[in-house]
């Protein structure tokens, strides 16, 4: 892939929110795309689309739980089979609405570990070797509270923060295979997980908030660049309503 141009491409989370727009931005520009999710739905335009260029693009929908290191094993072993994956964007989340540190649980801090930290390592570690051959691209969606923390929480942040050390550490062991690490950091997006806050903001903050789309053309740019070029952190903000050092949004 000499221009850097994605054409397999795996989202982890992709049936909703940041995943879902990213599955179907990738497939607007004419890739191949695998949308991994525990409920396997496709996306509402999971038909084949065709981008300017005129390359088509797919969209193919598994049913996967991330969590599960086998099963995320077989699955992205059965996608690899096919050809190799040329980007991995892992996007599954999860938070609780009880995440302050006196409302947690070992339940909880497991179940939200395991959904936005663990299930990206077992992604990552499917397809390394393909990435290896493909000298692809890994773009895992951390949070801007990693860097400024705030309410959303400390199973969040902490799980989130992981995915950077995680990021860092593949681009220290693999960037002489040309595997290139990208840690996206958003702020507050409007997804269905603010349903999930003890107080779920009103419209209005939401119409100021980062779109799913926001965070998936970042994917998409991170991905498209030559090979010879490496964002490894990106922090994304909605202009009026955080700042680096303020994410705190009720």
């Amino acid at each position: 892939m000499p221009t850097g141009d994605p054409t397999r491409v795996v989202v982890v989370g992709g049936s909703s929110g940041i995943g879902l727009a990213a599955v179907e931005r990738f497939a607007a520009d004419g890739a191949s795309v695998y949308a991994l999710s525990r409920r396997g739905v496709a996306p509402p335009s999971g038909r084949p689309e065709r981008a300017a260029s005129g390359r088509p693009g797919t969209v193919t929908s598994l049913a996967v739980d991330a969590t599960d290191a086998d099963a995320i094993g077989r699955c992205l072993a059965g996608v690899v089979v096919e050809g190799d994956v040329d980007t991995l964007v892992y996007c599954a989340g999860l938070n609780v609405p009880e995440r302050r540190l006196c409302q947690l649980t070992p339940a909880t801090w497991r179940a939200v570990v395991a959904a936005n930290l663990d299930g990206a390592y077992y992604a990552v570690a499917a397809c390394l070797e393909s990435l290896r051959r493909s000298r692809g691209s890994v773009i895992l969606v951390s949070s801007a509270s990693v860097l400024w923390t705030n309410q959303s929480g400390a199973a969040y942040q902490a799980s989130k923060a992981g995915l950077m050390a995680l990021a860092r550490a593949g681009n220290f062991e693999e960037h002489g295979a040309g595997i290139r690490f990208t840690t996206i950091f958003p702020g507050v997006v409007d997804t269905p997980h603010l349903d999930r806050r003890p107080r779920p903001p009103d419209e209005a903050t939401r119409r100021q908030m980062l779109t799913p789309d926001d965070v998936a053309s970042a994917c998409r740019y991170v991905a498209g660049l030559p090979p010879r070029v490496c964002i490894p952190e990106l922090v994304l903000l909605p202009t009026a309503l955080q700042t680096p050092g303020n994410t705190c949004v009720e």
